[in-house]
Formats: C-alpha cells, sequence, structure tokens
C-alpha cells in the first residue's frame, strides 16, 4: 500500500526539505494546523474536503486506512525558524500569509515579539500540541529535531521502513538571533535536551 506522510511544522524547520526527500517514497502533505486533530484527518483537498491545502480537513481517515499514514512534527530553534520563515524578507504578503497559514495574527511582527518579550507567535503552544503525548489520539506523532536531521537521518528512515532520504544540510546560517534567544530561552533549552525523535 502507498505510504502517506503528513509533514508538520511552525515554518522554518525544513519543511519542504522533508518533504522532498519522502517524495521518493509515498505522498507527502505539508501540514500547518496548529492543533493535531484527535482522529487523523485527511489535509486539504483529500477526502473530498474544501479547506486550505496545509491544514488536516476535519474528514476523518478510515481506521482500515491509518497504517499507511505517518505524522511527522518537525521542529527548530525558533530563534533560526523565526528569521527564515515569519519576517518579511520575502514581502510583507508572504509573513503575512504564513502567519494566517499557522493561525496567528497577520499584524504580528518581529519587532513586537523582540519588545515584548513574549511568544507572541505562540511557538510554544505549537509545539506542545504536537510533541506532547495525547492518549485520545488515534496516530502516533514522529517528533523530529531539525538540528539533528542530517547525522541521524537514516534513524527516521529506518523508523518509517524506507530507503535514504539523503538529506545535505545547505544552509549558511550559523548564529542564531539572540533577541530570540531570550524571548525563547526555555524552550531552546527544552529542545536541545530532546532526543532525535519523540514519539508522542
Amino acid at each position: 500500500m502507498k505510504k502517506h506522510f503528513y509533514v508538520c511544522s511552525y515554518g522554518g524547520s525544513g519543511t519542504n526539505m522533508l518533504c522532498s526527500a519522502l517524495s521518493k517514497y509515498g505522498e507527502t502533505k505539508h501540514i500547518h494546523s496548529r492543533v493535531p486533530p484527535d482522529n487523523l484527518e485527511y489535509a486539504g483537498g483529500d477526502g473530498s474536503g474544501y479547506i486550505y491545502c496545509d491544514w488536516f480537513n476535519g474528514i476523518t481517515i478510515p481506521n482500515n486506512e491509518l497504517e499507511n499514514y505517518y505524522v511527522i512534527f518537525i521542529y527548530r530553534n525558533p530563534s533560526f525558524s523565526i528569521p527564515s520563515r515569519f519576517t518579511d524578507k520575502y514581502g510583507y504578503n508572504m509573513h503575512k500569509l504564513h502567519l494566517q497559514h499557522i493561525q496567528i495574527d497577520d499584524t504580528i511582527k518581529l519587532d513586537d515579539v523582540l519588545s515584548s518579550g513574549k511568544d507572541l507567535y505562540k511557538i510554544r503552544e505549537f509545539y506542545n500540541n504536537y510533541i506532547k503525548v495525547n492518549k485520545n489520539r488515534n496516530y502516533k506523532i514522529y517528533c523530529v529535531k531539525y538540528e539533528d536531521i542530517f547525522d541521524k537521518q537514516d534513524e527516521l528512515s529506518n523508523l518509517l521502513g524506507i530507503g535514504k532520504l539523503n538529506m545535505v544540510n545547505k544552509s549558511n546560517r550559523k548564529n542564531s538571533n539572540k533577541e530570540l534567544d531570550k524571548v525563547y530561552s526555555d524552550l531552546i533549552e527544552e529542545m536541545n535536551q530532546n532526543d532525535f525523535i519523540i514519539i508522542s
């Protein structure tokens, strides 16, 4: 049976890269839904759904199909992910669109986060929604730490029962945003201590 990979993130965490690598082994969907459903749902237009392509669409996947679906949450230190995806470096409309996709007030600017010292993007909430165990879910979520993925990608391949992913780190960014380091210090510390893969 064909494998289906739902790759979820708040953005700026290598989602497109991972989707591309997984596409050799099945169908991939890039998901930005803030809250994963208790009963796994199709995404976008799948299952005759009519909703934005990056969200779960409310139509439950039948239990006899679940074994072919793999939900992966890939996350990254927000001091790296925010500058790469949440700012208007690609234009103000792209910035607004991304915030709409992760269901956040699209008027929030990076300066607002820095001046308030608060997680206005609610990345902690997004992260917790995926990584914390929810016994009501009828599926597993494979939570993957971006910082380890290039060295440990074979572990993910083995877990998913697929061949090599052959992902290469092409990012030139070496230093995080120091101001964001302060805002997200507790979350960054938790992420740093996580195993490469956590199953929730």
